[in-house]
């Protein structure tokens, strides 16, 4: 076992004394040791109820023979973040998150690991440090939130952001707003919709490295905890078999990931974890699989932001084993993979069927014939830039308009609750990108006040940041190279037209060759907007949005 190299042999009794003095018998010592990593804290919802899933999760441990030593992991939440500085540290955190799994499964050497996770970047991190130690390792997420009720209507967190833009825009009172914020987020888990939490939830169960349902369980329900011991229970069994992260997270799991995102309609973030993951485990995705994928996979899920749908809609339609389902039957889901289950996918998915038919539709009738993400390319974002096309309304997949130039988020939401953008403005940030910014901010505060006031069908936004998995509308993110880069973004002057062709993958910034090249002759870096701390060090060493903003 690899624990032996902390418990056994004449030079280790050491060792077994300060474990001893934990209150550990020689019987728990010398029983396989499973590190529990907890991203438990008192800041974010979706994980104010870990410590009672880790506490299931260590039961299932010790139900099957194992010892289970916790630790906790950070966490940040991205909508205490959003709209100031401290956004700019949520990415970034993916990558403490992952070093410090490598860091605490190292110097404590574990058989096993179990990962206790929720929300957008926690769960990305603790998957990367997995599949960078490859022993064995499994996923249990504390699930989403349930739907809030306000006016006989299901609502969530976006409804709020959006409320924002409602109010500056006369459509409803500011007591309203404060009605509607009782309501959205009725308790704990992971916000209601497929944003970039449920997502990664999804995406993790897809890949086979969480069990059946840890997308779609809701956090109240009793079956979340079962879940959680069901994960301890099996930890055990994979540690026996040795059944190792990379041998679940291989090329073909990853392509059947990308399917199911694909089909749900996730949140543009996963461009950016998916990609991240797969690197730990040695392969390279890249932007261009995504086309590949999406042109051929439907969307079959129309879940908020974009559609009516919530997760809890999604888990008693069938959840993530059901839209698999469907997928290989037609061929675009893999069967062959091993899950963590121990059972490969298709033998995980034999006894599945669709519950409910009007929340995960068939083949024959999609909500899109594609899916859910788009990656486009130009004189814009030669690398790419990343859109959410089941997001966006249908009069704006094509589309051209004036930029208005920003060179900041900040910026740019006081001019769109100021009134200053109009219909057929096309918002530009620049200079928040992963070095830019630092940190690539999530932006869901100027994509929320331009749907709350009704302005989603007429403004585009694009940049070099990223959006959050609840922004909808033609929000079109990461595009690359950054500006701090000198990628053209960084050369669009106000009112320069641009073209959208979501359609036909492309982004045009309609500026002759020559006049681009000349305004580059007198462009110049911008000077680092923070020069100490993590963040300072983070924005030396983080790569392109296109290759998944991991560090070097």
């Amino acid at each position: 076992m690899r624990s032996d190299l902390m418990k056994q042999g004449l030079e280790k009794y050491p060792h077994r004394s300060l474990l001893k003095a934990m209150g550990l018998t020689d019987r728990e010592i010398d029983q396989p040791i499973i590190g529990v990593a907890n991203s438990y804290n008192e800041f974010i919802p979706g994980h104010i109820h870990l410590d009672k899933i880790t506490q299931a999760a260590k039961a299932g441990v010790r139900s099957n023979g194992g010892t289970p030593l916790e630790f906790g992991v950070i966490g940040v939440c991205d909508g205490l973040a959003m709209n100031h500085a401290g956004m700019k540290y949520s990415l970034p955190s993916r990558e403490i998150i992952a070093d410090s799994i490598e860091i605490m499964a190292t110097a404590h050497p574990v058989d096993g690991l179990i990962l206790v996770a929720n929300c957008d970047k926690i769960m990305p991190g603790m998957l990367m440090g997995a599949l960078r130690l490859n022993i064995p390792a499994i996923l249990i997420s504390g699930g989403p939130m349930l739907a809030g009720r306000f006016k006989g209507q299901a609502v969530d967190l976006i409804t709020v952001f959006e409320g924002v833009g409602a109010v500056k825009g006369g459509k409803i009172s500011e007591d309203e707003l404060k009605e509607l914020s009782e309501c959205a987020c009725p308790g704990c888990g992971s916000c209601a919709g497929m944003f970039t939490a449920n997502s990664m939830n999804c995406l993790s169960e897809a890949l086979g490295l969480a069990l059946p349902g840890n997308g779609t369980i809701p956090a109240v329900a009793a079956a979340r905890y079962r879940l959680a011991k069901e994960a301890g229970f099996k930890i055990m069994e994979l540690v026996a078999k040795q059944i190792l992260p990379r041998d679940i997270a291989t090329l073909t799991a990853f392509k059947n990931a990308m399917a199911v995102d694909m089909a749900l309609g996730c949140s543009t973030n996963t461009v950016l974890h998916v990609p991240a993951i797969a690197r730990e485990a040695g392969i390279e995705l890249s932007l261009d699989l995504f086309n590949e994928i999406s042109v051929k996979t439907p969307h079959l899920c129309s879940m908020s932001p974009g559609g009516v749908h919530h997760m809890q809609d999604l888990d008693a339609a069938g959840g993530v084993p059901a839209v698999m389902a469907v997928l290989m039957e037609a061929g675009l889901v893999d069967g062959s993979p091993v899950t963590a289950t121990g059972a490969t996918v298709a033998e995980n998915l034999a006894p599945v069927r669709v519950l409910d038919p009007s929340v995960i539709h068939p083949l024959t009738n999609p909500y899109h014939a594609q899916g859910g993400i788009a990656i486009l390319k130009g004189n814009l974002a030669p690398d790419g830039a990343v859109v959410k096309q089941s997001a966006v309304d249908p009069q704006m997949l094509v589309n051209e308009g004036s930029a208005r130039v920003f060179e900041s988020e900040d910026e740019a939401t006081g001019a769109i609750l100021e009134g200053r953008i109009k219909p057929g403005d096309i918002v530009v940030i620049r200079y928040e990108g992963p070095k830019g910014g630092p940190g690539m901010r999530e932006m869901l505060t100027p994509t929320s006040a331009i749907a709350g006031m009704g302005l989603d069908k007429e403004v585009a936004l694009l940049t070099d940041g990223r959006f959050s998995g609840g922004t909808r509308g033609a929000a079109i993110g990461h595009i690359s190279p950054e500006a701090t880069e000198g990628g053209p973004i960084a050369l669009v002057n106000e009112g320069d037209r641009i073209r959208i062709d979501i359609p036909a993958k492309t982004l045009t910034l309609l500026v002759d060759d020559a006049e681009l090249a000349r305004r580059r002759q007198t462009w110049q870096p911008p000077e680092p907007k923070i020069k100490s701390g993590y963040l300072s060090r983070y924005s030396r060493l983080v790569s392109s949005g296109s290759q998944g903003a991991v560090c070097k």
